[in-house]
């Protein structure tokens, strides 16, 4: 009989340090999936952060173009405008003489189209 219980009891601690290796083994396989999601959140992170400086970069490109681009045509639009103000103001003068003189000299004469009555 205590061969028998021994057995038992030889099955039993068995048993436990199976147990334990068991839980153990969880425990490890637990932490490096732990390891492993942070490995993979910080290289997630990582490749993030790399592709967001490229489109500033390319974004900084061509916005700085296009910031030229519109400083170019701002620039245009004033030297226009600058042009169209010093012609005007050399034209008014004559181009009020002129007006002035064909509303306010008027030759009356018949229109060839007249026809005098019967």
């Amino acid at each position: 009989m205590t061969s028998q219980s021994q057995g038992i009891q030889q099955l039993l601690q068995a048993e436990k340090r199976a147990k334990d290796k068991l839980e153990e083994a969880k425990k490890r396989k637990g932490k490096m999936l732990k390891q492993a999601k942070e490995e993979a959140i910080a290289e997630v992170d990582h490749y993030r952060l790399q592709r967001e400086k490229e489109f500033r970069n390319k974004q900084t490109n061509v916005m700085g173009s296009q910031g030229n681009l519109s400083a170019k045509i701002e620039e245009q639009t004033k030297e226009a405008v600058r042009n169209l103000t010093s012609s005007y103001h050399k034209n008014m003068e004559n181009m009020m003489k002129k007006l002035l003189s064909t509303i306010c000299d008027i030759n009356p004469e018949v229109h060839p189209n007249f026809r005098q009555a019967v």
